[in-house]
């Protein structure tokens, strides 16, 4: 199953033209901060969102004694510092580097490696696929050539249940489970049917290319730097300045058979696996699920009780890869998007906690580290839905430090109507943006109604009015002058992963995430299907963003005015 699982989808809305890059990134690093309305801020990357408690405390004085007393979480797993002063440099990197948070100062920004969150922790856990990201960490942190590397280009390692998979990657290793056919010779093959372990087998992608190539699990973190050299040899032959894989021209275009040469002359094994297209995935068929039931929902038309929400055109339309296919069989791994407690082996517990709005005052930061030290393995991992795991605990303690980060305002039921809100950072910290996003979705969600209106698609030309929030008596929020280039955001997190839609879950698991933006740019929005909650000059409008289609325009020369 996992050989004919389709590549990440495209960030690239479907037919434009690979951009022409003449200049370096601006994304920001720890060390390379960016000036915004409310002070610098610094992104540091931590591989595959671990953390130990001693670092998390670092993060936690830097933000204290520098910063404005939070932590911002990103969508690759990564913490952000805001309201840094103009001379803070030199100390936030003394901080990080006694922590062990920058290996190399050279390095810092590239290290973007995601992995899947949940990896070895969960009772049908697949490969810890985090030892492989440990690995890589290592080999880009004394890879010469990898320094040419963008801030932005992404290294996705999923541990075959499909989370992060869907994320967005330029360079991705799926685990297989033992036995899949790993090159002979190599790995641990204890049997068909076996979890992963890291000795097993791996498939690695690069972009939108649906072929990969089987590596031994020894090799993975190798071929998956080689194949971002490969990347970067590329992107120099097509001179458009490339930042990422689907930024490449046709002509240009790296593919799994090019990344096999490379393989061939690092001495590295390999098999090709050529691209299945016929196979419909789990986040697929949900995502699809949602759009045609949020689109049913906008338009009043009625869906039958019992019955799934979507129709197979529906799932032809919005589904990459997608053809009629029965239900997806239902897999037994935990939901690392969704917060709760995750059961483990040997009667471990894991707390997994989301922070509203992807923010954390030092207080409840602090608070996580000392229940991770005191309860925990010592340890924290980040996650791309903005959120904390916290691996270790006894089945005797988890309920009771769950309830505790519940009261210090953490995110601990999947039930809660913050679960899967999101908004950008809006004003006063982004100038750009033309309203307090974070302060209208609070009362958006605090009054019960985060998306203010019904939704309908986009792809359509068209755009709904304008809309205020209930008992809003104000205008709409105004533009404000151009205040200059803002940071790069980070692409967002993809759909929440879990079983689909199915004769056993006939409806979609999971409502769409909402988010709240406060200009075009969108910055950290998800992947997938999404709820856009975007703020004009006369309001906010909102609309579905469906798979592969580019969001909305925020003005339609033909949209109608509000008559009321």
């Amino acid at each position: 199953m996992l050989a004919a699982m389709p590549p990440s989808p495209s960030t690239r809305p479907h037919g434009s033209e690979p951009p022409i890059r003449d200049r370096g990134d601006a994304c920001p690093g720890a060390l390379r901060l960016h000036s915004a309305a409310d002070g610098h801020l610094a992104r540091v990357r931590l591989p595959a969102g671990d953390l130990t408690v001693r670092q998390a405390e670092a993060l936690a004085d830097a933000a204290d004694r520098l910063g404005d007393g939070h932590l911002s979480l990103t969508s690759r797993g990564n913490a952000e510092l805001r309201g840094l002063p103009d001379d803070c440099g030199s100390r936030l990197a003394a901080l990080l580097r006694d922590a062990g948070l920058l290996p190399s100062e050279r390095h810092e920004r590239i290290r973007n490696i995601l992995a899947s969150p949940l990896a070895g922790l969960d009772r049908h856990t697949p490969s810890d696929v985090r030892l492989w990201a440990r690995e890589l960490d290592r080999l880009l942190c004394t890879s010469e050539s990898a320094t040419a590397l963008s801030g932005r280009f992404l290294f996705v390692l999923d541990d075959g249940r499909g989370d992060v998979a869907a994320l967005g990657g330029d360079v991705s290793l799926v685990a297989e489970p033992t036995g899949a056919g790993a090159p002979a010779d190599h790995g641990d093959r204890s049997g068909l049917g076996h979890p992963a372990c890291p000795g097993g087998s791996a498939l690695l992608r690069v972009g939108d290319d649906p072929a990969a190539l089987r590596i031994t699990g020894p090799d993975a973190p190798r071929a998956a730097l080689t194949a971002a050299e490969a990347f970067l040899s590329a992107a120099e032959a097509s001179g458009t300045g490339a930042w990422r894989v689907r930024e490449l021209p046709a002509g240009h275009a790296l593919t799994a058979r090019g990344v096999a040469e490379r393989l061939r002359g690092a001495g590295v094994g390999f098999e090709f696996v050529a691209g299945a297209t016929d196979v419909v995935v789990a986040a697929d068929v949900a995502d699809a699920a949602q759009v045609a039931g949020a689109e049913a929902r906008a338009s009043d038309e009625p869906v039958a009780p019992g019955s799934p929400p979507y129709s197979a055109s529906a799932l032809t339309a919005s589904a990459p890869y997608a053809a009629p296919a029965p239900y997806p069989t239902p897999v037994p791994y935990a939901d690392s998007s969704a917060p709760g407690i995750i059961e483990g082996r040997d009667g471990l517990r894991a707390l997994s906690v989301l922070a509203p709005l992807g923010r954390l005052s030092v207080a409840q930061w602090r608070l996580l580290a000392a229940v991770a030290e005191a309860d925990g393995d010592g340890v924290l991992r980040l996650t791309p839905w903005r959120g904390i795991v916290i691996p270790g605990l006894s089945a005797e303690v988890a309920a009771a430090r769950l309830r505790e980060l519940a009261g210090a305002g953490l995110i601990t039921d999947p039930d809660s109507r913050w679960h899967r809100i999101g908004a950008c950072t809006g004003r006063p910290g982004c100038a750009k943006s033309r309203t307090d996003v974070r302060a209208d979705a609070t009362a958006a969600v605090t009054a019960g109604t985060p998306v203010p209106v019904s939704v309908s698609g986009t792809g359509t030309g068209n755009c709904p009015d304008p809309v205020r929030l209930p008992g809003d008596p104000r205008p709409g929020p105004k533009p404000g002058p151009n205040p200059g280039p803002v940071p790069e955001p980070e692409p967002g997190p993809g759909p929440a992963p879990g079983p689909g839609p199915g004769p056993d879950n006939p409806t979609p698991r999971h409502h769409l995430p909402v988010y709240w933006s406060g200009c075009e740019r969108r910055c950290g929005h998800p992947h997938g299907a999404w709820v856009d909650v975007l703020a004009t000059a006369d309001g906010y409008r909102v609309s579905v963003v469906r798979p592969k289609n580019p969001p909305a325009p925020a003005a339609s020369p033909a949209a109608p005015r509000p008559t009321s």
